[in-house]
């Protein structure tokens, strides 16, 4: 009689789909939570049967250690709803993979969502909820302001400043300023200043941020003109999610930082 094969405790068939962890950074104002929360049911819906869920790099639970712990070593691909490279991405979640039932081995890492055309779609569709016109692009008294959280990491600071490029890009040229809530300059108010000294003065700020939060409610206050909100539940951020979990699964499992940073 042959012998049965048995199956070691924590491998899995090569055809199961690995979950899509979303990694959000975690926040004191309960809209954002909300607000992942709804992204997140956005994204099943665009995938049915594909396991979803939620972690926290800090603050609000379910704490991305303890979502991992519950998959109990099955496969995931995390997936940071970050929107540039910087020391969650390339530290934060390689420690907390590594902590992870098994080690890590069946888990990948996705590149943060920006920059991506995804986003630039998102983007143009709130500044036009807040009131942005297609003949604002050509106006030379229109100017607008990519507010976004900043980072010391220069590759986070380089990775905005290609989304306002990209941005103006699809606004028909006009210019675009990234400008930070935290850690770099210009801020949201200097960057303000610095269109206005160039003849715009009607200023709109673009909230380059996933959720609502402190940041993006204090950028917002800075606009002399209009204020998009963030980019929130909107369905190009749900592609984009399943877009950065697909490009992953086709990569190798534990990616080091350095192969992050080259991404």
């Amino acid at each position: 009689m042959p012998q049965a094969h048995h199956r070691p405790p924590h491998s899995h068939p090569t055809h199961r789909r690995p979950a899509l962890v979303a990694v959000a950074h975690g926040s004191r104002d309960p809209r954002a939570l909300r607000t992942v929360s709804a992204l997140l049911e956005r994204v099943r819906e665009l995938r049915p049967g594909l396991d979803v869920r939620l972690g926290h790099i800090e603050l609000n639970e379910p704490l991305l250690a303890d979502t991992l712990a519950g998959l109990r070593g099955a496969p995931a691909v995390l997936v940071p709803l970050l929107l540039s490279r910087g020391y969650h991405v390339k530290h934060d979640l390689p420690q907390t993979a590594a902590a992870a039932p098994g080690g890590g081995a069946d888990i990948r890492i996705a590149r943060p969502l920006g920059p991506h055309p995804l986003l630039v779609e998102a983007l143009c569709s709130r500044l036009t909820e807040a009131g942005w016109r297609d003949a604002d692009g050509s106006s030379r008294s229109t100017g607008v302001v990519l507010a976004s959280a900043g980072s010391r990491d220069p590759e986070s600071a380089e990775d905005t400043r290609r989304m306002a490029e990209m941005l103006g890009e699809r606004l028909g040229g006009v210019p675009v300023v990234a400008a930070y809530a935290s850690a770099l300059a210009p801020t949201v108010p200097a960057a303000v200043r610095a269109l206005t000294a160039r003849g715009r003065h009607r200023i709109a700020v673009a909230s380059y941020f996933a959720a609502p939060g402190l940041f993006a409610t204090r950028s917002a206050a800075a606009a002399p003109w209009i204020a998009a909100d963030p980019l929130g539940t909107h369905p190009a951020l749900a592609r984009l999610l399943l877009h950065r979990y697909d490009e992953a699964r086709t990569r190798p499992y534990a990616l080091r930082e350095q192969e992050l940073s080259a991404a």
